[in-house]
């Protein structure tokens, strides 16, 4: 089976064909990363115009470098939650045309759950995991039982990890996109100069959660109160030890949760799954497998679209005309106090 994906929640416009869920025939991602740098961050009014204008050229793309006729395809997948819903309409409209022209089958994909998916398509791995999103705009940490039947067991109550790290560079100056430009920044600093304070949440009550509000503001407007006193206030030891609070945050609520689950299998996506300490901590875990996409299914795509897509197509769950897009995290459960 032969699924078009494409993937529009944000600032990235792509479209990929993947065969049966595995074999990418074509991933094209145009990201609009430099048309946003100005504003560091992302500017939804921009990102869906940008859309607009780009997706028949990136699908046009798309199509040659898979090698098929678009009569070849079998079903389109396409996100239609959550994200930017401007940016989100722009593929699901398209998706709709395509599957009125072609007279095929399409299904709206969560882009939370294709994330997770992601390292599937690259790699056997065996149901159930814990399961951990970590991007922009969420951080997620949930029992996968299947590709479409999740358990959440914690996530932000406030920035998501992504979030923190692009407006912690935005208000030092370092740069757009903030995730990639600390990462890289932290390689040459001290990761404890600075001793910034993890969140203290409600014990006892949602345990698994995370909250990056207080450490974002710790790091912007106290930072001499969390300094040793000796070291350099570089922007480097800066970055170093913001990064290192904020995997150390992340990286204790998933053994907590590895520890009350008995899991011994960690499934990361989303962009900050691409941060160079986010997987070194979680190679150090004993006796547990870690599974990451690649460097380039890390970010949103259309090939984890299409993937996912093919496990709903292939049991006939489709979408009707009526499907509409949601800004929002939908159909998830939370079974875990």
């Amino acid at each position: 089976m032969i699924v078009l994906g494409i993937e529009s929640s944000c600032d990235e416009c792509s479209i990929a064909v993947v065969e049966d869920g595995k074999r990418i025939l074509s991933n094209v991602i145009a990201t609009q990363i430099e048309l946003h740098k100005p504003y560091n961050g992302v500017v939804p009014e921009i990102a869906s115009r940008l859309h607009t204008e780009w997706i028949v050229s990136v699908y046009e793309q798309a199509i040659s470098e898979s090698g098929i006729e678009p009569s070849q395809i079998d079903g389109i997948a396409v996100t239609n939650r959550p994200g930017l819903v401007g940016s989100l309409l722009v593929g699901l409209s398209f998706a709709k045309g395509l599957s009125m022209s072609l007279h095929k089958p399409f299904i709206g994909i969560d882009h939370i759950r294709a994330h997770l998916y992601a390292p599937h398509i690259e790699h056997e791995i065996t149901y159930p995991y814990l399961g951990v999103l970590v991007s922009g705009g969420h951080t997620v940490i949930a029992k996968v039982n299947g590709f479409d039947d999740i358990d959440v067991m914690g996530t932000t109550i406030d920035d998501a990890i992504g979030e923190a790290f692009d407006k912690v560079s935005k208000h030092y100056g370092f740069g757009y996109p903030g995730g990639v430009i600390i990462d890289r920044m932290a390689k040459e600093g001290d990761a404890y100069a600075f001793n910034f304070p993890d969140a203290s949440l409600h014990k006892g009550k949602h345990t698994y959660d995370v909250s990056y509000s207080g450490l974002k503001t710790a790091v912007i407007n106290q930072l001499d109160k969390f300094w040793d006193g000796k070291s350099e206030k570089s922007p480097e030891n800066i970055a170093a030890s913001f990064q290192r609070a904020a995997v150390t945050l992340l990286t204790r609520r998933i053994k907590r949760a590895l520890r009350d689950t008995g899991l011994t299998r960690i499934v990361a996506g989303g962009g900050v799954a691409a941060n160079t300490l986010v997987r070194s901590e979680l190679s150090q875990f004993k006796g547990v497998e870690v599974f990451y996409p690649s460097m380039e299914l890390c970010t949103d795509n259309g090939a984890m679209i299409a993937a996912i897509g093919y496990q709903y197509l292939k049991q006939g769950i489709t979408s009707s005309l009526n499907e509409n897009a949601s800004p929002r995290v939908t159909a998830f459960k939370r079974s875990y106090p």
